[in-house]
């Protein structure tokens, strides 16, 4: 089985890696240019791994580029994965591959297409999800599915938790999806496009917390946008002030005072008053000063 292989972040290293190791080395690697790494922020340069297994590396920014394809083209592939890439597949590179293109998504298609996914997973407070691997259409996320794992969403559930558990179905799908395919009968189940639920872009600027919204809001935001994305955000005294980690306030009706105000320091941190009443402790913060916010400070939802 002749493959590309095209990603650019965390997930698409664990899956290249997973094929490496069954002996499934792509002949093709598809790849952004570490000189862009800032586009992910779980970013991931495939060509150290690639070069290592004997895989030719291709990087570029733009998969439907007349060069890219004739590289692809090139390999003679039978299957084409893309996973980790944000950019839709036109008809031309998904034509390239004589038995298809599989994509991945972090979701249980039809729900939640689009982007942001893992954030607006736990910012929806969803019970449960899925990682999907589908082919590859002229919509976004709307093909059939080849394979899809469900699985619940812990009420706890972090950025950084939801990625694993995805990475980790998705370390042993990829592997699956070349038996499958192999069989010359390969699952396509269509998706019930009435079904379909459409997630927008996120942006690091869509972490700044809302401390009138209640204490529950504030802490899936927190669990919702840390990393491997680039965080919960407030303004205090000037300084912004990054939050990674916080529960509620044991005692809820402690402290009186106003919205976005510190009641008082914690032993790991600080504690903060939300628009309903009830406060988060902060467990895990950072920011240029590095020291606490003074108690009876507030913070604000917007730059000085």
């Amino acid at each position: 089985m002749r493959i590309v292989f095209v990603g650019a972040v965390e997930s698409s290293e664990i899956a290249l890696e997973a094929l490496i190791r069954m002996g499934l080395a792509p002949a093709l690697i598809v790849t952004l240019p570490p000189e862009l790494a800032g586009r992910h922020t779980d970013f991931a340069d495939l060509g150290a791994v690639g070069r290592a297994a004997g895989c030719a590396v291709r990087y570029t920014s733009d998969i439907n580029h007349p060069d890219v394809l004739e590289a692809m083209a090139s390999a003679e592939p039978d299957l084409t994965f893309v996973i980790g890439w944000s950019q839709v597949c036109r008809q031309p590179f998904r034509n390239v591959a004589r038995l298809g293109t599989i994509g991945f998504h972090p979701a249980a298609l039809p729900r939640l297409r689009g982007r942001a996914v893992i954030p607006w997973t736990i910012i929806r407070g969803e019970d449960v999800t899925g990682s999907t691997l589908f082919w590859l259409d002229e919509g976004i996320d709307s093909g059939p599915i080849l394979l899809q794992r469900l699985f619940a969403v812990a009420a706890d559930e972090t950025a950084r938790s939801l990625y694993a558990k995805h990475t980790s179905n998705l370390r042993e799908m990829v592997v699956e999806a070349v038996t499958l395919v192999e069989t010359g009968n390969p699952p396509r189940r269509e998706q019930d496009h009435d079904q379909a639920s459409y997630c927008a872009k996120r942006t690091a600027d869509d972490g700044l917390i809302d401390w009138n919204a209640s204490a529950a809001s504030v802490l899936r935001l927190i669990r919702a946008v840390g990393a491997p994305y680039p965080g919960a955000f407030s303004f205090y005294d000037g300084e912004r002030i990054r939050i990674d980690a916080a529960v509620e306030f044991e005692n809820a009706g402690r402290y009186i005072g106003l919205v976005g105000q510190v009641q008082c320091h914690s032993k790991r941190g600080f504690v903060v008053l939300c628009g309903d009443g009830v406060c988060i402790d902060v467990l895990a913060w950072a920011s240029a000063a590095g020291r606490p916010p003074a108690i009876h400070g507030r913070f604000h939802s917007h730059a000085p």
